[in-house]
């Protein structure tokens, strides 16, 4: 066990998602957590392990277990699998039984529903794959099950997702009022990058000795390795990962799993370290990192390797890239080094800080309302088919990331939430942060 796996909340209430292979409960995982995070393919078997994520509903938070499919009859691989999924059931408060409700009833569910019954844990059934009235029709036939009412919920559409939350909720372990101290113990950085770009010479230059093999030949580092290392007066833990190469999907062997390993990282840290290597164009691979760490909702920190190596044309054309790749995280702090001789690499310590602590502001309800209603006064949202949505309220659900709830009068678009995001940056900074802007749009009762 790790660290961080010891320094994990033990209060936080947790929920087991199982099923037979198949049936959508990676895709049901991510529209329980609201963003993408697990992993989904449409063959059997894609999840492997069981993978924790963090998820809120109506101020409520819970740990979120993937499992992979369940066969108690299997055998092999597929046997471990199913042992993962047992362990997981056993540490769960709640369990949420996924069932293809366009397939019914299989034996291999019925005896996932006995292993079920025996754990005494509360169970959710959870009806997937209705995407219609004539499928919710069909859900009703699991009723047969005995775990009580299915919800009839569509993971890819989202439909029934809400009142199947508001019955996990009903079902978990009421959490602790939620506290906004320090996080104990070291900060968490993880170095990322694309292989071969100077991560491990960084985490060698930083540590002062060598504590990681470097090689010219890239992908010599696979597993994520962890290092405790006083910088500023202060203990940090790095993670120092594999290069992440061009596609999950592309990557084969251990290459595969080197990817998954550096995800996992990612999760693991509070804040990332992208290493770029300024000789070279910014890639698309550095594009699809960025991507990843701000959909985790990591804080981020820049860092344009191999300095040295840049004359004053690159200089020019790496301007130009930053100007135009880089305009979606102008938030986050960039610093220029070259690892391998340890110039500025002092510079990476006040940028971490400044991230970190854009990571956790947190905004007062009645400063962000006044900002709001100053904002909308100056800037409404364009009136479409005759319809003008406002934004009635808003609040800051929690921090690390920050994350707004914006309550609506109607569906606000897309480039005006980006607008919001925009000027709430402006505004109260979140230097080095993602900020996660959500919508709530009001209810109109339907007769």
């Amino acid at each position: 066990m790790t660290e961080f796996d010891e320094a994990a909340p033990a209060a936080v209430p947790v929920l087991a998602v199982v099923g037979r292979p198949n049936v959508g409960k990676s895709t049901l995982v991510n529209r329980i957590l609201g963003r993408r995070e697990a992993v989904v393919e449409d063959v059997p078997g894609v999840t492997r392990d069981r993978v924790s994520y963090d998820a809120t509903w109506n101020g409520r938070a819970f740990t979120v277990v993937d499992t992979g499919g369940w066969d108690p009859d299997a055998r092999g691989l597929a046997e471990r699998i199913a042992a993962q999924a047992e362990v997981a059931v056993t540490v769960a408060d709640a369990v949420l039984f996924v069932v293809d409700a366009t397939v019914g009833i299989t034996d291999a569910d019925e005896a996932v529903v006995r292993i079920l019954r025996k754990s005494g844990k509360p169970v959710i059934l959870a009806a997937n794959k209705v995407d219609d009235m004539r499928a919710e029709a069909e859900a009703y036939g699991l009723w047969n099950l005995g775990l009580g009412e299915p919800y009839p919920v569509s993971a890819l559409h989202g439909r029934g997702s809400g009142d199947m939350l508001d019955a996990i909720l009903a079902a978990l372990p009421e959490t602790p009022p939620e506290t906004f101290g320090k996080v104990g113990g070291p900060r968490r950085v993880a170095i990322v990058g694309k292989p071969n770009v100077g991560k491990s010479s960084l985490l060698n230059k930083l540590a002062r000795e060598d504590r990681v093999v470097v090689d010219d030949a890239a992908g010599t580092t696979v597993d994520p390795v962890d290092e405790l290392i006083e910088l500023g007066g202060r203990p940090w833990r790095f993670i120092d990962t594999a290069g992440i190469r061009k596609r999950v999907k592309e990557a084969s062997g251990h290459e595969y799993y080197a990817s998954l390993r550096t995800t996992t990282a990612v999760e693991r840290a509070e804040v990332a370290v992208l290493v770029v290597d300024s000789s070279k164009p910014v890639s698309e691979q550095d594009l699809r990192i960025i991507s990843n760490v701000a959909e985790a909702g990591r804080a981020l920190v820049i860092a344009f390797n191999k300095w040295d190596l840049v004359d004053e044309e690159r200089r020019y054309y790496l301007d130009r890239e930053i100007e135009r790749d880089l305009v979606r995280v102008q938030w986050a702090p960039r610093v220029n080094i070259t690892a391998r001789t340890g110039w500025h690499v002092d510079k990476l310590v006040p940028a971490l800080d400044a991230a970190l602590e854009g990571w956790e502001t947190r905004v007062g309800t009645g400063a962000l309302n006044s900002f709001l209603g100053r904002l909308v006064a100056e800037h409404p949202h364009p009136v479409r088919g005759g319809k003008q949505p406002k934004v009635l309220f808003g609040t800051q659900a929690s921090t690390a990331p920050p994350t707004f709830i914006l309550f609506t009068s109607g569906l606000l678009e897309a480039s005006y939430l980006r607008f919001i995001e925009r000027r709430l940056r402006e505004e109260f900074g979140f230097v080095g942060t993602p900020i996660h802007v959500q919508q709530r749009p009001r209810q109109r009762n339907r007769k």
